[in-house]
């Protein structure tokens, strides 16, 4: 996706889900001043969704960015979810966002309110990419099946509408699971050109996305994002994993990356971020922070030159698939 890449530099776009208070409530001017240091960065790629804080996040990042020039920088942002003015109570990975009560639906019209919600609050006329977000199991469950095909017969076919009357420039989904993107390629009437896979093809774990949805999205010239490339921070010495909280087994996984990354000196940061990119359908990684000295970091790492011999090690003591990319 040629807008995408013009917007890339060195590939690292900014993931705002920490930006909408997952995990912590973070103060106003710190949120504004981690994304305008992405800006001075070099940052033009930034994703967002409604979910992220019922609306904070993109209120943030609109704040900024509405200063600059709408064709300098590429939005990304999500449907399958709007906002209401009833209030309720905050739980889960965003309890200190905002109290607006959020609507979970896929539907045509619920789509359409969605994305009038979200140009709002980020003070634009118009999106790059729209991700259907979240129509997965590890949200619904067994349900997931049903809300994909109310994502089908609703969302998919305005987002593909809108893309053919030039409204969006792309579309497709935003997930925490591998199944349903490799599910939408196969569909014939509502295709996507680029995803957000979150979690799935990072250093920690990329085993069944690559056999799976990586293999394909190069069969069907589908382009991917890939979110939380340290699987919600355990890969820096966090301790959650895939948004909760990281058992021993995985606490050990990442010892053992690391124990290989010093030997080599090479910080596991600069590891994880090459490694997802190294991928031929990876057009961007969006690393979230809330933190603005951790911008410019992002940037140096996925810069530093990394020994070959460390990744041969990680693929002959098995942390690497033998099949996967590897950076040059």
């Amino acid at each position: 996706m040629k807008s995408l890449e013009n917007a890339l530099k060195h590939k690292v776009g900014l993931g705002t889900a920490p930006l909408g208070n997952m995990f912590r409530d973070v103060p106003e001017e710190e949120a504004q001043k981690t994304i305008q240091t992405a800006w001075d960065q070099g940052v033009r790629y930034f994703d967002t969704a409604p979910f992220y804080g019922a609306g904070l996040a993109e209120i943030r990042v609109g704040e900024v960015l509405s200063k600059y020039n709408r064709d300098d920088y590429v939005i990304s942002t999500k449907v399958g979810r709007y906002m209401t003015e009833e209030t309720e109570e905050n739980e889960g990975l965003f309890e200190h966002g905002r109290n607006n009560q959020v609507i979970t639906d896929y539907t045509e019209e619920a789509t359409k309110r969605s994305i009038e919600q979200s140009l709002e609050r980020l003070q634009t006329d118009r999106l790059d990419m729209v991700f259907v977000h979240d129509v997965s199991p590890d949200f619904h469950g067994d349900a997931w099946t049903e809300k994909f095909e109310e994502a089908r017969k609703g969302a998919f076919r305005v987002l593909s509408r809108l893309r053919e009357e030039g409204v969006i420039r792309a579309w497709g989904l935003g997930v925490n699971t591998t199944e349903p993107i490799e599910r939408a390629m196969d569909l014939e009437e509502t295709k996507p050109d680029i995803c957000l896979s979150a979690t799935q093809y990072t250093l920690l774990q990329h085993e069944q996305a690559l056999q799976g949805m990586m293999a394909k999205a190069e069969e069907n010239d589908v382009d991917i994002v890939v979110g939380s490339p340290y699987n919600s921070g355990v890969l820096l010495g966090g301790d959650h994993y895939n948004y909760e909280k990281a058992g021993d087994d995985i606490i050990n996984h990442v010892n053992q990356l690391k124990e290989i990354g010093e030997k080599y000196n090479v910080p596991l940061k600069a590891a994880a971020l090459q490694f997802s990119t190294a991928h031929p359908a990876v057009k961007s990684v969006i690393p979230g922070s809330t933190r603005p000295d951790r911008i410019k970091e992002d940037l140096e790492m996925i810069q530093m030159d990394i020994p070959k011999d460390f990744w041969n090690e990680l693929v002959d003591k098995g942390f690497v698939s033998a099949d996967a990319p590897l950076p040059q």
